[in-house]
């Protein structure tokens, strides 16, 4: 009986560093890169302006509001005499109508976040909380300058279509760009800070208008001198915008440092 030969076994292949490199890749997760600070940005303020633009629930509220407060001002302008001219005042009623339809605007920015959760589960992703506020106030800007556009001429086709208005007018621009950032800044940290209170309404206007009255003081001299004109218009327009726009540089960069600590609180 012959022996059986043995049967050879068959020799291990030693993997190439081309399989092993494809195989490390394969097991290895991909590590996750955190998105810029300008893509969050962009991410959350998009966020918020496609839920405005779908429900509309701000722009339209304060849209009636404004209105409604126009209305007021006609009646109680009915009551002045014949020959009364709004144009001295009338820098004073622009900025009263700006700072009511603020508020309401304001109420309102983190209602959404409040009655769905939604600022809980961003408090969880990892980004930077500054970043939560510039999106905000921008939003905030955003939505004031909508409402503005749309009542300004209003305004203007109710209570200054009669006056002569000075060929300067077209400079009132500058102290509303600049007065609805700082109102937009403020605004949204004190919204912050009451938006988990009881009486957010109330303590919103009481925070909000001493802590804005700078601001408020220095816009309505900057719109008031440019729809009135004169040849000294520029010594009060100019120094009035430069403390409205320090005003803006400084409590927007305040309100910048401090948000990550308020909305963490």
């Amino acid at each position: 009986m012959t022996a059986t030969e043995p049967t050879p076994r068959a020799t291990p292949s030693v993997p190439t560093a081309t399989a092993t490199s494809a195989a490390a890749a394969t097991l290895t997760p991909t590590a996750t890169r955190r998105p810029s600070t300008f893509r969050q940005y962009r991410i959350l303020l998009g966020k918020d302006l496609r839920r405005e633009f779908r429900t509309r629930e701000m722009l339209t509220s304060m849209g009636i509001y404004a209105v409604l407060v126009l209305i007021v001002f006609g009646t109680a302008l009915m009551q002045a005499s014949a020959g009364f001219d709004v144009l001295p005042v009338a820098g004073g009623l622009i900025w009263a109508l700006i700072v009511f339809t603020s508020l309401l605007g304001l109420n309102r920015s983190f209602s959404h976040e409040k009655e769905e959760a939604a600022l809980e589960g961003i408090m969880l992703v990892p980004l930077d909380r500054s970043v939560i506020f510039l999106a905000k106030a921008s939003a905030n800007v955003l939505f004031l300058l909508v409402v503005e556009i749309i009542t300004l001429p209003l305004f203007y086709f109710l209570f200054l279509s009669g006056s002569a208005l000075a060929a300067t007018f077209g400079l009132a621009i500058v102290p509303l760009l600049v007065g609805t950032i700082g109102i937009a800044g403020v605004g949204t940290l004190l919204a912050t800070i009451t938006v988990n209170t009881r009486g957010q309404d109330v303590l919103l206007a009481v925070l909000f208008v001493p802590l804005v009255f700078p601001l408020l003081y220095a816009c309505v001299a900057a719109t008031s001198v440019a729809l009135l004109g004169g040849e000294d218009m520029m010594a009060t327009f100019g120094p009035a915008v430069a403390l409205a726009a320090a005003y803006d540089v400084i409590m927007i960069l305040v309100s910048w440092l401090l948000y990550d600590f308020i909305i963490s609180a």
